[in-house]
C-alpha cells in the first residue's frame, strides 16, 4: 500500500507541477479616478472616515443605542451567519485540491437452493482504503478555490457595508426623533400662546375694543396649532417603533437627548485621496470581490473545455472465508481519463455566458465607484453649506421674534390689527422650527459625510 501511494504521489505531483492555470486572471478595470474629492484642492490621505464611530458620536445615550443594535440587529446576524456558511464552502474548494481517502468495509452472506436439493451457502468480505486524486492540470480547482475565496471576501465586505449603514440609520434616526421632540416642545408652547391670545381676543371684543372677527380668527389659529400636536405624536412613536426594530427589540420607548441649541462642525473637513474612497467603502470593496467571482467563474468555465485526469488506488482485504480474511490482501491501481467530445455546444456556451455574466459585474463595479463618487461629492456640498444654512435661519428665528414681540405691543396699544398680529406669530413659528431643522440638518449632514467616505465599520 506504501509503495502504490509513492507512486501515485509522485506521479501527480510531477503533473502537478507541470499544471498551469489557464485563463485571464484578473486586473482591476481601468477607472479613471477624479483627481480630488472636492472643487477644494485636497492632497492628504488623511480622511475624516478613519475616526471610529464612538468618536464621530458622542452622545453617549446615541453610542448605547448603536452598541445594542450592531449585537441584536437581525440583518448583521442574518450577515453574520452568511460569512460563516461561505467560509464553510472556501474550505470544501480549498480541501479538492488534495487527495482524498476512504474506507470501505464490506460482507455479505448468499444462501441459494436451485430445484430444492442443492443448498449453497456463499460468504464475502473486504475491507479497503481508497484514495483519489485529480489533478488539476488546467487549473479547474485552482479557479474553483479562487471564486470561492472571492465570495468568502465579498460576504465579510457586505457585513461590513450593512454595518456601515445600519450604524448610520441609527443616528439619522435618532437625531430626527430627537428633532420631532423638540419640533413638538415649540409647538405646545406656541399652543399655550395662542390660548392665551384667544383669552385676550376675548376679553376685548367683550370689552368692546375689537369685533368677533378677531377673536374667532384666534380661535382659528389656536384650532390650526392643536392639530400638529397628534400628527408630532403620531410621527414619533413610528420613529421610536423604526429605531426599536433596527435594534432587534419590539416597539418601546427609546431614551433620548434633548436637541443641542447648536452644533460645531468640524472648521475643515479631511476627506482623503479619490483611491482612499475606494479602499474605504466596503460596498465598493464587495463589487469589487464579485468581480474577481466572475471572472474565476469564467476561468472554470474555459478549463471545462479540457480533460480531466483522475487517479484512483485502493488496497485492503478480500476473501470468502473468514479465517483467511487477513491472509487475503488486494490492490487496484488506475488513471482515468475523462475529456468533452461532443455536448451540442453546451460547454462553449457555458464559457459565453460567463464571459457575459462577467462584462455584468464589469459595470457593476464602475457604477458602485460612481454611486460612491456621487455619494461623496453630495455629502462634501451639503456640508459646505449647512453652516450657511444654519446661521440665516437662526437670524430668520432672532428676527421674527422682536417683530412678533413688536407686533403684539402695538396691538395691544391699538396701533394694528389682529391680522398682523397673527401673521407675526405664524412667521416667528415657521422660523423656530426651520431653526430646529437647521440643527437636527447639520447632525445628519455629518453621519451622512461619514457614511459616504466609509466610516463606521
Amino acid at each position: 500500500m506504501k509503495k502504490i501511494l509513492f507512486y501515485m504521489l509522485v506521479v501527480a505531483g510531477s503533473l502537478s507541477m507541470a499544471s498551469c492555470q489557464l485563463g485571464q486572471h484578473y486586473t482591476r478595470p481601468e477607472l479613471n479616478l477624479p483627481e480630488r474629492l472636492s472643487k477644494a484642492p485636497q492632497n492628504d490621505t488623511l480622511t475624516i472616515a478613519d475616526m471610529q464611530w464612538w468618536e464621530m458620536y458622542t452622545d453617549t445615550t446615541l453610542q448605547q443605542l448603536i452598541s445594542k443594535t450592531l449585537e441584536h440587529n437581525k440583518d448583521l446576524l442574518i450577515s453574520s451567519a452568511r460569512v460563516k456558511e461561505l467560509a464553510a464552502m472556501k474550505r470544501i474548494d480549498w480541501a479538492n485540491l488534495f487527495p482524498r481517502i476512504d474506507a470501505k468495509a464490506f460482507i455479505e452472506k448468499e444462501g441459494t437452493n436451485y430445484g430444492g436439493d442443492n443448498y449453497k451457502n456463499s460468504t464475502k468480505q473486504h475491507a479497503k482504503f481508497i484514495a483519489s486524486w485529480e489533478l488539476d492540470l488546467w487549473g479547474n480547482l485552482r479557479w474553483a478555490k479562487d471564486k470561492s475565496m472571492a465570495q468568502f471576501l465579498g460576504s465579510i465586505e457586505a457585513q461590513r457595508a450593512l454595518k456601515m449603514s445600519i450604524i448610520s440609520e441609527v443616528a439619522q434616526s435618532y437625531f430626527e426623533l430627537v428633532a420631532l421632540d423638540n419640533e413638538l416642545k415649540i409647538v405646545r408652547q406656541t399652543l399655550k400662546a395662542r390660548e392665551e391670545g384667544v383669552r385676550l381676543a376675548k376679553l376685548r371684543f367683550e370689552g368692546g375694543l375689537t369685533s368677533e372677527t378677531s377673536y374667532q380668527q384666534a380661535k382659528v389659529e389656536y384650532a390650526r396649532t392643536a392639530t400638529l400636536v397628534p400628527e408630532l405624536e403620531r410621527k414619533i412613536s413610528i420613529k421610536e417603533n423604526d429605531i426599536a426594530f433596527l435594534a432587534g427589540e419590539y416597539p418601546q420607548v427609546i431614551h433620548r437627548s434633548i436637541l443641542p441649541e447648536e452644533v460645531k462642525l468640524p472648521e475643515s473637513l479631511p476627506v482623503g485621496l479619490p483611491s482612499t474612497l475606494l479602499e474605504r467603502r466596503p460596498d465598493v470593496r464587495e463589487a469589487e470581490q464579485r468581480l474577481i467571482a466572475s471572472n474565476a467563474a469564467v476561468g472554470m468555465a474555459f478549463t471545462n473545455l479540457f480533460p480531466r485526469i483522475t487517479l484512483t488506488a485502493s488496497y485492503g482485504l478480500e476473501s470468502k472465508e473468514m479465517g483467511d480474511f487477513f491472509k487475503s490482501p488486494i490492490h487496484y491501481l488506475s488513471a482515468n481519463l475523462l475529456g468533452p467530445l461532443f455536448a451540442m455546444g453546451k460547454n462553449r456556451a457555458m464559457l459565453k455566458a460567463q464571459k457575459a455574466a462577467y462584462e455584468q459585474a464589469c459595470y457593476a463595479y464602475e457604477k458602485a465607484v460612481l454611486c460612491a463618487f456621487k455619494d461623496a461629492r453630495n455629502a462634501i456640498v451639503d456640508f459646505n453649506k449647512i453652516e450657511e444654512i444654519y446661521e440665516s435661519r437662526r437670524e430668520l428665528e432672532r428676527s421674527s421674534k422682536v417683530a412678533m414681540e413688536l407686533a403684539q405691543l402695538q396691538y395691544i396699544n391699538g396701533v394694528i390689527g389682529y391680522l398682523d398680529v397673527l401673521d407675526a406669530q405664524r412667521s416667528y413659528f415657521d422660523a423656530q422650527i426651520g431653526l430646529s431643522n437647521a440643527i437636527r440638518d447639520k447632525q445628519i449632514t455629518m453621519v451622512r459625510m461619514y457614511k459616504a467616505l466609509g466610516g463606521g465599520w
